[in-house]
């Protein structure tokens, strides 16, 4: 018998005397108080936007001094997008969860009216998935996407060419599929259609069989597989471990009037996270609610504890596969990870190739931001900006210093 929202929500006064002793004691102490309080925060509906609302439904946005801010559903990554274009005084917000490339992109105007973001914290690593259709099982589809090559090129030829299904051109769902993909030899641009779906919308388009795969945060592959729609072909953990995945991104214009107030931003998440991470639980039956989520606990709390049902036999316990929002440095924004995003657009001809890396990320990622928080607050930094060599699932590897070396050992891309 699975455990209901109201047990889950009775149990949190529990497990948040276990958490007390798991934060900072008493680290938590008033700084010099925020300009205003008040933000507009935009998330979709996916477990890594708990952060943002557990702080909001904790009271640690109020308890930074910044009682009014505001989160607030939106229903796709293109209506995050004009959001924040519009910005709090257009009538749409002043930053958002929202996908790791997303503020770099926004920066340049790809895709959108220029407008400078700042990246404030990390807001998890891991957690995504990649989810084929059940009829997909015959050619054995899982981290090795191999069986998808032959598969695709006899749909081509039948005039009935493959879609798979991401989030937002670009972001971090659409780079793990191209990733997965090319890594079997598909190209993702001329092998088959890659179409943009808002994650809400992914479990019911396969249902009606509009798409052949998709990459998607959960709880959407969760619930694929206990719908019996299709199955996990894999994670994206598995094709990077501890890879970074969502951001809180913020309207730069506004961190720059507002700085502490942006601060009182970070201390918030940072603390919501750790929370995150203690108390499981507790965060699904808040996140999993009507006004966030919407889905049945089941759909939510399995993978969020390491047990992963991939849906086709596999059934695993106590894997090292699950999203965290805090440990080993989750929220930490490693600039050497956006360097990876950055690398990726241009590989897939969505950033132009000549757009100088480092100086991009040195004006988007603000780690020295974090780092005065966590100094404030007594809390453990990393050592550097960079997590240094990062090694992928097919031998690849991306050296942050060295990001056309990594480009020129990948066959298939498309450059600008």
């Amino acid at each position: 018998m699975q455990p209901s929202r109201r047990t889950l929500l009775t149990g949190a006064a529990l497990t948040l005397a276990a958490a007390k002793l798991a934060l900072p004691s008493g680290a938590w102490a008033a700084g010099k108080g925020p300009e205003v309080a008040s933000a507009r925060l935009g998330f979709i509906a996916l477990t890594d936007a708990s952060p943002l609302i557990i702080a909001k439904e904790r009271g640690l946005f109020a308890k930074y001094g910044m009682p009014d801010v505001e989160v607030l559903k939106q229903a796709s990554w293109g209506a995050t997008r004009d959001n924040i274009v519009l910005g709090s005084k257009g009538g749409g917000i002043d930053g958002a969860h929202i996908l790791s490339p997303m503020p770099y992109q926004f920066t340049l105007g790809v895709g959108a009216r220029p407008t400078p973001m700042y990246i404030l914290t990390r807001l998890n690593t891991n957690g995504q998935g990649i989810s084929v259709g059940n009829d997909l099982k015959a050619v054995k589809v899982g981290l090795n996407a191999e069986g998808l090559k032959a598969k695709f090129a006899q749909m081509k030829a039948a005039g009935n060419m493959a879609k798979v299904a991401m989030t937002y051109r670009g972001g971090t769902h659409d780079l793990w599929l191209r990733y997965w993909l090319a890594a079997a030899g598909v190209n993702p641009d001329t092998d088959c259609s890659t179409i943009v779906i808002p994650p809400p919308q992914m479990v019911a388009n396969m249902k009606a069989g509009t798409q052949d795969a998709f990459c998607v945060g959960e709880p959407w592959n969760g619930q694929l597989v206990n719908q019996k729609i299709g199955y996990t072909a894999t994670t994206t953990s598995e094709i990077w471990m501890n890879h970074p995945e969502k951001a809180l991104g913020m309207r730069a214009d506004w961190v720059d009037k507002y700085p502490n107030a942006a601060k009182a931003l970070i201390a918030a998440t940072m603390e919501a996270q750790q929370w995150c991470d203690a108390n499981r639980q507790a965060m699904c039956a808040i996140a999993a609610g009507r006004q966030y989520i919407n889905v049945p606990i089941n759909d939510i709390v399995p993978r969020l504890q390491g047990k992963i049902n991939y849906g086709d036999g596999r059934n695993v316990t106590g894997s090292p596969h699950l999203m965290k929002f805090w440990a080993d440095f989750a929220a930490f924004p490693y600039k050497s990870h956006d360097a990876w995003f950055v690398t990726e657009n241009k590989r897939w001809g969505i950033i132009d190739d000549a757009v100088n890396t480092q100086a991009l990320v040195n004006k988007v990622n603000r780690a020295d931001l974090w780092r005065e928080v966590a100094k404030q607050y007594g809390i453990k930094t990393p050592a550097s900006d960079s997590r240094g060599v990062e090694k992928f699932f097919d031998g690849k590897v991306f050296d942050p210093a060295n990001p056309a070396a990594y480009l020129n050992s990948q066959p298939i891309k498309k450059l600008a």
